[in-house]
């Protein structure tokens, strides 16, 4: 099984029609079997879209618009006869000018939810954080796959502590083997505090990173980016986290200027795993 993360940071770098291109060529020729995505945008006030079945919507959907960058990269792997099953979850108005949201693409057909975990819901105030859920069936094994993008490290009780004790009270109750990705804001080594909170959490999760057997990089932004402006070190604050019971066998960082180019302000992890 392949799995790829990756914050887009649509719509705010200087090529973002290659960023597509190449985000989408990666994805055909890997055919990654679950893809998170954060930073996913679409202007607030641009045309809806025309969706089709490959689309899973969940209640309360925020509408599609067609310069949603995940409906604009779907379309692209169509053309590549490349079909994913998708969804894209509402988080807040970024930048003053987009909705900006979370988004889950699985290869097999999937069940999508969409979970408030912030103590805000006002669409005006970017503490506002949801995650998306999928459940789908991979090999004959049932995969809970969760896309999010956390808050930075407050306190248990406020912010990431806040946001990732309410993701595990809805993953409790959840039957399935799990995988959870995306942008966490919380450094391995200089956020610890958030970091150790997951790897001690109550569902009993690994860091691929840590478990897997072959690593090729390891940090996911090494400048200065948004929310971490006065950073001048390298941070791996993107991750994968599975259940125990997967064997990682390869963890990889991409997008980084090496084998792919640089789409984003942060690079993406890919993970292989059995």
């Amino acid at each position: 099984m392949k799995v790829l993360t990756l914050n887009t940071h649509s719509w705010m770098e200087e090529q973002d029609q290659q960023q597509i291109d190449v985000l989408a060529n990666q994805i055909a020729k890997e055919e990654y079997d679950l893809i998170g995505l954060q930073e996913v945008n679409q202007l607030l006030a641009s045309p809806l879209a025309k969706v089709d079945t490959y689309f899973q919507p969940t209640s309360n959907q925020q509408a599609i618009h067609q310069d949603n960058f995940l409906f604009c990269l779907t379309e692209r792997l169509k053309k590549l006869g490349c079909h994913y099953y998708w969804s894209w979850t509402y988080n807040h108005i970024g930048y003053d000018i987009y909705h900006e949201g979370i988004g889950l693409l699985s290869k097999t057909p999937i069940k999508t939810a969409s979970y408030l975990i912030s103590k805000s819901s006002d669409p005006t105030d970017y503490h506002t954080r949801r995650f998306m859920l999928g459940e789908t069936f991979i090999e004959g094994q049932k995969i809970v796959a969760i896309s999010s993008h956390f808050s930075w490290w407050h306190s248990v009780d406020e912010a990431f502590g806040y946001e990732w004790r309410m993701l595990e009270e809805v993953l409790s109750e959840k039957q399935g083997t799990l995988i959870v990705m995306g942008d966490f804001n919380n450094d391995a080594k200089k956020a610890a505090e958030g970091y150790d909170l997951v790897c001690k959490s109550s569902l009993a999760l690994q860091d691929a990173f840590i478990a897997a057997r072959n690593k090729t990089g390891e940090y996911t932004v090494e400048k200065s980016i948004d929310g971490w402006d006065e950073n001048a070190e390298r941070l791996r604050i993107d991750y994968i986290f599975t259940s125990k019971n997967f064997e990682i066998e390869s963890y990889r960082v991409v997008f980084d200027g090496k084998k792919e180019s640089v789409i984003s302000d942060h690079y993406g992890v890919m993970v292989v795993m059995s």
